[in-house]
């Protein structure tokens, strides 16, 4: 890694999960200068817990998020090639379709697929009383993303550092100080990335992101069930993998837990998710289980992320909240909030996402 005699960073972003370095790459792409700290490992929370879904059209986002997954999702064409061409890894689509149930309550849409069609598409599926409609939606590898962006971070001048905690910021002069265990490090500006941890790094009162526990489990699909599409309904997801490393494997998820940021597995919740993806897929009833994991969600009472300026805060910028979607999210959070700490006009209205709203919204 260069560091440039450790000199004042134009951006100095707290967090090193997707959210934050993919930000870190778009700045220096940009000609920024940049430091990312983190108070663990980077990329070793919700980045990398995740299915790795890009569910742009899943019907349980709320709507209002859509403008910002479909920006993202044309954007990752792009942002994956930035990613080859800085650390040598390409990162496949692991699968280009989704078979989603329909919610409870939504009228049938005509594209509703026939029992004959889901024979023919997936003819190990036990639909149950569940609706499905067949979505063009690509899902990949996570953990291969996660090495991808970091060797990629190292191949770049941003200075990633690791175990280095934000103990406070104050705006000085047109600047921002960041005490740091280490000292004091100034920038012109500052992003909070922090994810679930965002309502203790910030000071912003009514920043309201609270950790949301998901527990999950790969395993390994049986010969008989040569799984190329995810299924997904309103209480599992199967997410197989069909390329790189993890070749061969299903990721079954997820819970949703308030739990604090506890990750403790508990073996009857990773039983009951199994017993719903069996439901669905009964080869999967003898599919040895390889792993297990729990991550934490950054959630905010509306189902929003929180992009956007502190305004009681000089300088001061929050990007975090993106619950199930921040590797969907990521490549047009880093664009948008690029654009911002640019004094650009963003490419879409960021009033959803907005950092005040959270005072009038936590009702919801």
């Amino acid at each position: 890694m260069h560091h440039p005699a450790f000199s004042d960073p134009d951006i100095c972003i707290a967090g090193a999960g997707i959210i934050g370095l993919s930000l870190a790459l778009e700045l220096n792409h940009r000609g920024m200068s940049v430091t990312v700290l983190d108070q663990s490992s980077p990329l070793s929370e919700a980045s990398t817990a995740a299915a790795g879904m890009l569910s742009a059209g899943d019907p349980h986002n709320p709507p209002q998020l859509r403008s910002l997954a479909d920006l993202s999702l044309s954007l990752y064409p792009a942002f994956l090639d930035r990613l080859r061409v800085l650390s040598g890894s390409h990162i496949p689509f692991q699968t280009n379709t989704t078979l989603q149930a329909l919610p409870p309550g939504i009228s049938t849409p005509a594209s509703e697929l026939s029992p004959a069609d889901l024979a023919q598409v997936l003819p190990a599926l036990n639909p149950g009383h569940h609706h499905f409609v067949l979505l063009e939606e690509h899902s990949l590898d996570p953990r291969q993303l996660a090495n991808a962006l970091l060797a990629a971070i190292h191949a770049t001048t941003i200075d990633l550092r690791p175990h280095t905690s934000v103990l406070s910021t104050r705006s000085v002069n047109n600047a921002i100080e960041i005490q740091t265990p280490t000292g004091i490090l100034r920038a012109k500006q500052f992003v909070d990335c922090t994810g679930a941890w965002a309502s203790i790094t910030s000071r912003l009162p009514n920043v309201q992101v609270a950790p949301k526990k998901g527990q999950m489990l790969a395993v390994s699909l049986p010969p008989s069930l040569p799984l190329h599409l995810v299924v997904r309904t309103p209480d599992i997801y199967i997410v197989p993998r069909t390329s790189g490393p993890h070749a061969g494997r299903a990721i079954i998820g997820a819970t949703i837990e308030d739990a604090g940021f506890d990750k403790t597995l508990h073996p009857s919740d990773i039983a009951h998710l199994r017993s719903l993806a069996v439901a669905l897929l009964p080869p999967l009833a003898d599919a040895p289980q390889l792993e297990a994991w729990a991550g934490l969600r950054p959630a905010t009472p509306d189902g929003l992320p929180l992009l956007g300026a502190l305004p009681t805060e000089p300088n001061h910028f929050i990007a975090t909240g993106h619950y199930r979607d921040g590797i969907l999210l990521a490549p047009a959070t880093a664009h948008v909030m690029a654009q911002l700490l640019s004094g650009e006009s963003p490419s879409i209205d960021l009033t959803p996402f907005s950092p005040t709203r959270t005072a009038t919204v936590s009702s919801v």
